[in-house]
C-alpha cells in the first residue's frame, strides 16, 4: 500500500539515525501488489525531491553554525559512541596461598651447628611474617608429601633410593654417603623434609592452577635449583622447581612456564633439565665473575641460550663482580626480564627465590635491599594473569632472608611497594652483562631491538669479545673430583659471616627507614552529575560529550568497582587553588561566563582553539579541578593509597592565560602544585597518555626539576593536534629542569598496546625510577584506544591496565588518575574501569604479544638518543658490534617471519571477506534485523558484522580522510593548505593550529588498516565469525542490471568526492559513491536517481534503500562474484541454482 510521504511525518533526522524512511514494516506483505508497483514511480518522485531539500537544509544549517566539523564527521562520532567494545570483568581469583611446616626444621647439619643452611633459614622468614601481620592475611595451605611419581618426572630411581637409604644410616654412614656430593650434608630427616620441600611446591602450584588462590608463597628447605637428574649439589635434593614445572607441563598440560631464577648462584639443575625445551624459558641472574665463583661452570655464561628447539629459551644473566644492587638488578628486568617474559607470554610464573644476593649475604657479596625483592615481585605480578608461585631457595644472611622474603609476601599480597631511593647509574659490569645477553639473543626475541646492531665496535670493551676468559678453570667431567672432603669440614664462622656482621647495622637502618604504612582504603573515587552541565547546543555529536563521565561511572558501578572504592565528596577549586596555573585575568574571564547570554558566549569562542562555552562551563571546570585537589587529600592523608578522578572537562591543554582543546583548568598541573605547596611533596611525576600532548602542563613545568613530566602521545611531525613542535622529543626542558620533559612523539601510526609497553619498559619506567618520585599524576586520556574517533590508535583497556600496574610500583603506591580526553564512550568506560580494577588490586588481565611497529620501535630509538644524555638508566642506547653474516640472517629470518605474518593476515581477511559474502540464505521473520555477529572464544560477547566492520572502517576513513585531502579545517572552520609543505615546518612557520576534534596526517603516515583492527579484535578474543539471515528477496531485485563488461573495480573512486576508503556501486547504473560514514554520496544518489540497491567494496555485501536492510539473492550472484573476482582474484562459488541451468 502507498504510504504518505508529507513534510509533517519526515523527520531527515531519522535517515541519518538509520531509522525506516518510507519503508514497509516487517509485518507488510513481502509481495507487492499492483497497486504498488502504480504507486512506486509517485513515492520515488517525492522521496526525490525530500531528498533535494533535505541536502539544502543540511547546507544552510552548516553555514548557520559555522561549525568546525561538518554532519559527516558529527555522524562518524556519533556513531562510533554506539559501538560497545568486549572487555571482561576483571578475574575474581583472590587470596595469597603460604605453605610452612615445622617438620621441615628436622634437616640440620649434625656435624657443624654453624652452617648457613640451617633450620632458621625457615623459621626466621615465617617469624618475621607473622610480626608484620602477612600470614593472617594469606590462606593457609597444608604441606604435602610428594610421590616418588611426581620425583621421577626429573631424577631417577637410583637418586630416591640413595636418599631414602639415609633414613637408617648412623652419623658416620651419612658423613661417608656426603662426602660423594658438592656441598651436601645429610641426617635421617633430609629424605622426609626433601618430600615435605617438593610436595609443597607442588601443591601450591596446583591451587594457583585450580584457581583456589591468585598467587602465593612456599617458605621451604632444602632448596633445590641445583640438583640434578643423578646427583644431589648444593644443599639441593629434588630439583622442587623444575618437577613442578614438569608437572604442570605433562600432566596439567600447560604450554609456557617461565622459571625466574634470581638466586647469586646458577641454577645448573634447572638449566639442564630444560635446556632443549622451549615450553619453558628459564631465566637465571647469578653470581659468576667470569667463571670464579661457584659452581664454576662455563655453562653458566650468558652464551649458554639453549638448544635445539629451546635455542633461546635459556637466558643467563652473568654478575662479573660483587657489590651489584637495586639499580643494576631493576635494569636486568628492564631492559631484558619483563620485555623477554611479555613476548614468551606465560601461562604460570614459578620463581626460584633466593635471598642470598641480598644485602649482607656472605654468599653472595651483593647489595639488593629487601624493599627492592618488593618491586621486582611486583614487576613480574604483570604476568600470567599474576598466576606467580614463589619458591625458597637460598639465603644466608637471616636478617636480610627475613626482610626480603616478608617484603615479597607482602607484595603477593598487593601491598603497595615500598618506595626506594632514586635508581643510581647501573654499573659497568651490569651493563656489559645485559648487553652481552641482548647480543646472543637478539636473532630470537623480536624486543631486543633497541640498540644499534653495526659493525661499529660497541664503547664497552667486553662487549666485543667472546667468552671465556683464557685464565679460568672450569667445573667439568674431566676434572670434577670423586669426593668432597671439605664438606665435612665446619664452616670458618668469623671469616664467613663477617659480611653478614658488617652489614648487619646498615641493614636495620634499611628496615627503619622503610615505609610500610598502608591507606586504611585501597583507592578513593571522585566524581559527580553537576559535571554534565557544561554542554554543547550547536553540537549534537560534539566528541566532549557529558555522557563520557557517565558512562565510566556506570562501568565502574557494572563491575562492582564503585563499592569497593571510597568516595571523596564535591568540592569547588577555590580561585586562589587555580592561580596556582593561571592568572587572576584568565581567571576573570572564565568566571565571567556564568552572566553572559548564548550570543556573547558564541562570540568568545571565537576567541579560543577547539573550545565550546556555556554559561556552567566554570562551574563544572572549577568542580574538575577540585576533584583532583580532593583526591590528592585523599591520598596524601593515608586516608586513600591511589585514586581515581572521573572528570570533566579535560585539563591538560589549557594554558596559564588561555583554554583550548576542551580543556579550561590544567586540573593535573594544579595538583601537582597544590601537593608541593600543602604536603611538601619534593617530587612529583606526571605521565600524560593522552593521544594529544598535554602543551599546558608541558610548559607550566618545563624550567623545574621538581616535576617530570612524561607524555605518549600521536605527533606525526607536528601535523597532530595541538600541532606544535613543542610535542618533538628534542623538547627536554631548560634550565634547572633541562631533561626533565620527556616527549615520547609517535609518527606513523597507529599504535597500540605494543608499542605503548615498549615505551613504557624502554623509557618510562627506567627514567621513573632513576627520579624518584613521591606521589605519581596520571593525565590519563584514553583517545589513543582502539576505536577513538580521535585518536585512531590501537590501545586496548588491557594495556591501559598494564601501564597501570607499571605506575603503581612507584612513590610507595601513590598514584591518582585523573581523566583527561577520550571519545569513544565504549572505550573511555572499559579503560578506566580496567585502570581502577589494577589500582584496587586485581590481577592484570592477559595481554598476548605482538611485535611493535618499526616506526614506532624507531620513536623509542630517537627519545633514547636524547634522553640518555639526561638519565644514566637509559646508558643501554649503544651500537653492539655485531658480524655481517649474522645480521643478514636476522634481517632474513625477520623478513621471513613478516612474510608469514602478512600472508596469514591476508588468509584471515580473505576468509573475513567470504564468510560475510558466502552466506547461507533462510529466512527468519521473527528477527529480519539480525546481522553478521562475532563471537568470542569463550561463547560470550557478540557483535554484529556491521558493528565490526564499522570499527575497521571508520578509523580508516577518519585518517585517510586528513591525508587525502589536501585542505585541513582551523578553528571556527576556516581552512588552510598545506599541501606541498616540508612535514616539519608547519609548526615552525607558526601555522594555523587545528582543532582538537582531528588532525592532518602527513603524507607518509600509515593510516589504520583493517588487519590492525583484526588483530585487535583477536587479541581480545574474538575467534569465530557465523554468518546468519540477510533478507532472501526485496521488490527492488528487479531494478539490478546486468553488471557492464562483466567486470567491477573494487578500488574505483567516488564519482563526487573522489574518496577511496569506502566506497559502494551501485547495481542499477553501477556509478561508485562513497558510504554514509565518508560524505553520504551513495545515499544521495539512491535518493535522487531512485537506485536503491548498492554493493559494498568493503564487505561485498549488498544493502537495499527501499528496504533499509542487507539483501542476499541468486540475482545478485553476478555482481558479487565480479567484485570478489577484482578483489580477492578468485571466483565465489556458483549457486547450484545457477549451475543447473
Amino acid at each position: 500500500m502507498h504510504q504518505d510521504y508529507s513534510e509533517e511525518d519526515f523527520d531527515p533526522d531519522d535517515q541519518l539515525r538509520g531509522k525506516d524512511v518510507g519503508v514497509r514494516s516487517p509485518t507488510q506483505d513481502v509481495n507487492p501488489s499492483s497497486q504498488e508497483a502504480k504507486d512506486k514511480k509517485m513515492s520515488l518522485e517525492e522521496l526525490k525531491k525530500m531528498g533535494r531539500a533535505e541536502r539544502q537544509r543540511m547546507r544552510e544549517e552548516r553555514r548557520r553554525q559555522k561549525s568546525d566539523s561538518d554532519s559527516e564527521s558529527e555522524y562518524l562520532v556519533g556513531k562510533l559512541a554506539e559501538i560497545a567494545l568486549t572487555v571482561r570483568e576483571p578475574d575474581p581469583v583472590e587470596g595469597t596461598g603460604l605453605i610452612y611446616d615445622e617438620r621441615m626444621l628436622k634437616h640440620k647439619n649434625l656435624w657443624d651447628d654453624h652452617h648457613p643452611e640451617n633450620p632458621a633459614r625457615i623459621s626466621g622468614p615465617f617469624k618475621r611474617c607473622c610480626e608484620l601481620g602477612l600470614i593472617d592475611r594469606c590462606v593457609r595451605l597444608e604441606a604435602q608429601y610428594s610421590t616418588e611419581d611426581m620425583i621421577l618426572l626429573q631424577h631417577s630411581q637410583m637418586l630416591i633410593e640413595t636418599l631414602k637409604q639415609t633414613t637408617e644410616m648412623n652419623l658416620e654412614e651419612l658423613r661417608a654417603k656426603a662426602i660423594k656430593y658438592d656441598s651436601i650434608y645429610l641426617n635421617n630427616s633430609s629424605y622426609e623434609c626433601a618430600l615435605l620441600s617438593l610436595g609443597s611446591t607442588v601443591e601450591l602450584m596446583e591451587q594457583i592452577l585450580k584457581r583456589k588462590v591468585r598467587n602465593g608463597m612456599a617458605i621451604i628447605r632444602p632448596p633445590g635449583h641445583h640438583a640434578m637428574t643423578e646427583e644431589f649439589n648444593g644443599f639441593c635434593f629434588f630439583n622442587n622447581v623444575a618437577i613442578a614445572a614438569k608437572h604442570a607441563l605433562e600432566n596439567l598440560k600447560l604450554k609456557k612456564i617461565l622459571i625466574i631464577d634470581w638466586d647469586v648462584h646458577h641454577g645448573q639443575g634447572t638449566q639442564q633439565m630444560f635446556y632443549n625445551d622451549p615450553r619453558v624459558l628459564y631465566f637465571s641472574i647469578h653470581r659468576y665473575e667470569f667463571g670464579k665463583f661457584w659452581p664454576n661452570l662455563r655453562e653458566s655464561d650468558y652464551d649458554f641460550i639453549g638448544e635445539g628447539k629451546g635455542l633461546g629459551y635459556n637466558i643467563n644473566v652473568p654478575l662479573n663482580q660483587i657489590g651489584m644492587a637495586d639499580h643494576d638488578y631493576l635494569a636486568i628486568f628492564h631492559q631484558i626480564l619483563m620485555p623477554i617474559a611479555s613476548e614468551f607470554d606465560p601461562e604460570l610464573v614459578l620463581i626460584s627465590a633466593g635471598y642470598d644476593c641480598a644485602i649482607g649475604c656472605p654468599e653472595g657479596q651483593m647489595g639488593v635491599t629487601p624493599a627492592a625483592f618488593a618491586h621486582l615481585t611486583h614487576k613480574v605480578m604483570s604476568l600470567a594473569q599474576g598466576r606467580v608461585a614463589v619458591i625458597l631457595e637460598g639465603g644466608y644472611c637471616l636478617k636480610s632472608l627475613t626482610e626480603s622474603a616478608a617484603m615479597t609476601l607482602r607484595t603477593l599480597l598487593g601491598d603497595p611497594c615500598p618506595r626506594i631511593p632514586p635508581s643510581q647509574e647501573p654499573c659497568d659490569s651490569v651493563t656489559e652483562s645485559i648487553l652481552n645477553v641482548i647480543k646472543v639473543l637478539r636473532p630470537h626475541w623480536k624486543c631486543l631491538q633497541y640498540q644499534g646492531f653495526t659493525s661499529d665496535p660497541c664503547p664497552y670493551e667486553e662487549v666485543n669479545q667472546l667468552p671465556p676468559k683464557p685464565d679460568v678453570q672450569f667445573m667439568d667431567v674431566e676434572n670434577k673430583p670423586k669426593e668432597y672432603p671439605e664438606c665435612l669440614e665446619p664452616y670458618p664462622v668469623e671469616e664467613y659471616y663477617e659480611e653478614d656482621r658488617k652489614c648487619s647495622p646498615i641493614i636495620d637502618r634499611l628496615i627503619a627507614k622503610t615505609n610500610l604504612d598502608k591507606a586504611k582504603h585501597r583507592t578513593c573515587i571522585a566524581y559527580d552529575e553537576g559535571m554534565r552541565a557544561h554542554y554543547t547546543s550547536s553540537s549534537y555529536y560534539h566528541p566532549e560529550a557529558p555522557d563520557r563521565i557517565t558512562r565510566i561511572f556506570d562501568k565502574h558501578t557494572e563491575w562492582g568497582l564503585t563499592q569497593r572504592c571510597t568516595r571523596v565528596e564535591t568540592r569547588m577549586a577555590t580561585e586562589a587553588e587555580l592561580a596556582l596555573i593561571h592568572s587572576t585575568t584568565y581567571l576573570d574571564e572564565i568566571k565571567s561566563l556564568e552572566d553572559k547570554n548564548p550570543f556573547e558566549l558564541k562570540k568568545l569562542e571565537r576567541k579560543f582553539q577547539s573550545i565550546y562555552l556555556c554559561r556552567d562551563s566554570y562551574f563544572c571546570a572549577r568542580m574538575a579541578a577540585g576533584f583532583v585537589l580532593d583526591v590528592v587529600d585523599n591520598v596524601m592523608t593515608g586516608q586513600s593509597q591511589n585514586g581515581v578522578a572521573i572528570v570533566r572537562p579535560p585539563g591538560h591543554h589549557a594554558e596559564c592565560t588561555e583554554a583550548m582543546g576542551f580543556c579550561f583548568f590544567n586540573n593535573v598541573a594544579i595538583a601537582a602544585k597544590y601537593a608541593q605547596n600543602k604536603y611538601n611533596v619534593k617530587k612529583v611525576l606526571i605521565v600524560d597518555w593522552d593521544i594529544h600532548h598535554g602543551n599546558g602542563t608541558q610548559r607550566q613545568f618545563y624550567d623545574d626539576p621538581s616535576v617530570l613530566f612524561i607524555s605518549l602521545h600521536r605527533y606525526d611531525r607536528g601535523f597532530f593536534y595541538p600541532s606544535s613542535p613543542q610535542g618533538c622529543p628534542t623538547m627536554v626542558g631548560k634550565g634547572e629542569g633541562t631533561g626533565f620533559n620527556v616527549n615520547i612523539a609517535w609518527n606513523n601510526g597507529p599504535m597500540g598496546d605494543s608499542e605503548y609497553i615498549a615505551a613504557f619498559q624502554q623509557i618510562v619506567m627506567p627514567i621513573a625510577y632513576e627520579f624518584g618520585p613521591e606521589l605519581v599524576l596520571v593525565s590519563a586520556g584514553f583517545d589513543a584506544a582502539l576505536g577513538d574517533p580521535l585518536g585512531n590508535y590501537l590501545v586496548t583497556p588491557l594495556g591501559y591496565g598494564h601501564m597501570t600496574h607499571m605506575l603503581s610500583s612507584l612513590a610507595n603506591g601513590r598514584v591518582i588518575l585523573a581523566l583527561e580526553g577520550g571519545y569513544h564512550l565504549a572505550a573511555i568506560a572499559n579503560s578506566m574501569a580496567m585502570c581502577t580494577s589494577i589500582l584496587l588490586g586485581d590481577a592484570c588481565p592477559h595481554l598476548p604479544y605482538t611485535e611493535p611497529k618499526d616506526s614506532a620501535v624507531q620513536c623509542i630509538r630517537d627519545v633514547l638518543d636524547v634522553q640518555k644524555n639526561h638519565w644514566k638508566s637509559l646508558k643501554f642506547r649503544v651500537n653492539i658490534k655485531t658480524k655481517e653474516d649474522n645480521e643478514e640472517d636476522h634481517l632474513k629470518a625477520k623478513e621471513s617471519q613478516r612474510t608469514m605474518e602478512d600472508e596469514e593476515d591476508e588468509e584471515k581477511m580473505n576468509e573475513l571477506a567470504k564468510k560475510l559474502t558466502d552466506i547461507q540464505v533462510t529466512e527468519d521473520s521473527s528477527n529480519p534485523r539480525e546481522d553478521v555477529v562475532i563471537q568470542n572464544s569463550d561463547g560470550s560477547s557478540e557483535k554484529s558484522s556491521k558493528e565490526i566492520m564499522d570499527e575497521m572502517k571508520e578509523p580508516m576513513e577518519a585518517s585517510s580522510k586528513g591525508a587525502d585531502n589536501p585542505v585541513t579545517k582551523g578553528e571556527g572552520g576556516k581552512k588552510h593548505t598545506v599541501e606541498g609543505e616540508d612535514p616539519g615546518s608547519l609548526c615552525a612557520k607558526g601555522g594555523e593550529v587545528r582543532g582538537a576534534e582531528g588532525g592532518r596526517q602527513p603524507s607518509d603516515a600509515t593510516p589504520l588498516s583493517a588487519n590492525d583492527v583484526l588483530k585487535q579484535l583477536e587479541t581480545q578474543g574474538h575467534t569465530q565469525m557465523f554468518a546468519v539471515t540477510p533478507l532472501p528477496w526485496c521488490p527492488h531485485l528487479d531494478t539490478v542490471t546486468p553488471v557492464p563488461r562483466g567486470r567491477i573495480d573494487t578500488g574505483a573512486p567516488c564519482e563526487e568526492c573522489g574518496d577511496v576508503t569506502e566506497n559502494w556501486i551501485c547495481l542499477v547504473c553501477y556509478k561508485v559513491f562513497c558510504s554514509r560514514f565518508v560524505n553520504e554520496h551513495m545515499l544521495m544518489h539512491g535518493v535522487m536517481e531512485e537506485h536503491l540497491m548498492c554493493l559494498s567494496f568493503s564487505d561485498l555485501s549488498v544493502w537495499c534503500y527501499g528496504c533499509d536492510h542487507y539483501i542476499d539473492n541468486v540475482a545478485l550472484f553476478h555482481a558479487k562474484n565480479a567484485a570478489h573476482c577484482d578483489k580477492f582474484g578468485s571466483s565465489l562459488p556458483t549457486p547450484p541454482s545457477l549451475s543447473q541451468t
